[in-house]
């Protein structure tokens, strides 16, 4: 058994290997393999327009994607893990809805109170919805901390979560309605998802927090075995419920805004890649899953990236589109093959 963990754990890590160099090499502009390895490891590039291309758009691109992969999976697998239910993804909670609606209220409202369409204050404006989109994921965090203290049945939580995001959506319909046709082109484009949005120095700060709170959501692993074994025997091992509830909903919280925040809302890889590790592992518990989530959430999130980029040009297919392309099928193919070895059981 270990040693099948470790061997998966090895394909994972070459699979992430191979993505992110396909990543680098794969484009509009054909790049030679040998020149990209020497431009990555600093040698003399050749070609000064190659080096921009990889290094200022390529690099960041598959980095993003790499630590917010890793991030939604680690994120899906704590909330499926503290909810009961398979179906319990990153954005359960409301705390897409709640960076979008902070978006919504700076893209949507600019152009109107201030004259001038967020658009086009070029990377002054993608730091204010970076900003927004924070804010609002914190603000729907806190009161879903709040509501947890206050609520003890799980259903009850996750109710209050899927209502939240109702009335988010509703409230971005409204602000759409009254917007100008150029800042709702920003926040639909902003809204489709993409790696491709973090650039230069927000390369470096979003992977330096995503590297700080990917290992502090590890120190959980117990913390959600102990979940998985119910309420009552979790109490009568020494666990404190409402506590630990808590801190993996925050933990889970805190990672999905900062990836909404910088990437915009990313659907179904949180949901999918949990699912799949259990198939591949046959195992439930966290101290497999929970690398294995993050690793093979890089790696998937590598690969639509890769996939989104291969009509060769800037936008061809929004990320979210390759996502569900992916994910829907594997967590349909899962949930039949579980539902099958229960019935032969």
């Amino acid at each position: 058994m270990r040693r099948s963990v470790l061997t998966g754990m090895v394909l994972l890590v070459l699979s992430i290997l191979v993505f992110f160099f396909l990543n680098l090499l794969l484009g509009s502009v054909s790049i030679p393999a040998a020149s990209v390895w020497d431009i990555l490891f600093g040698g003399d590039g050749e070609n000064q327009i190659w080096r921009n291309i990889v290094m200022k758009s390529r690099l960041p691109q598959a980095v993003t994607a790499l630590v917010a992969g890793a991030g939604l999976s680690v994120a899906g697998l704590q909330m499926q893990t503290v909810f009961r239910n398979p179906l319990a993804g990153p954005s359960v909670l409301g705390v897409s809805s709640g960076a979008s609606l902070g978006v919504a209220f700076v893209v949507l409202l600019s152009g109107r109170l201030g004259g001038v369409a967020l658009s086009r204050l070029g990377y002054m404006g993608e730091i204010a919805m970076t900003v927004s989109a924070i804010i609002g994921a914190m603000a729907v965090m806190a009161l879903i901390v709040y509501v947890a203290q206050k609520v003890r049945g799980n259903v009850t939580l996750l109710i209050i979560g899927v209502m939240i995001g109702y009335v988010a959506t509703a409230i971005i319909g409204v602000l759409k309605f009254f917007s100008a046709e150029e800042d709702v082109r920003a926040y639909v484009v902003w809204g489709l998802g993409s790696f491709a949005r973090v650039s230069g120095g927000q390369v470096a700060t979003f992977a330096v927090i995503m590297a700080v709170l990917l290992p502090l959501s590890m120190l959980l692993v117990k913390t959600l075995n102990l979940l998985l074994l119910g309420d009552g025997y979790a109490r009568n091992l020494g666990l404190d419920v409402s506590r630990a509830r808590l801190a993996v909903i925050s933990c889970a919280g805190i990672l999905v805004a900062i990836v909404t925040a910088y990437c915009g809302p990313i659907t179904f890889l949180g949901l999918a890649v949990p699912h799949l590790c259990r198939a591949i592992f046959r195992t439930s518990d966290h101290r497999v899953l929970m690398p294995a989530s993050l690793l093979a959430g890089a790696s998937l999130a590598l690969l639509c990236n890769l996939i989104a980029r291969l009509p060769g040009f800037e936008g061809a297919l929004p990320v979210n589109s390759v996502t569900a392309l992916i994910g829907a099928p594997v967590v349909a193919v899962v949930l039949f093959r579980r539902r099958k070895e229960e019935t032969a059981e």
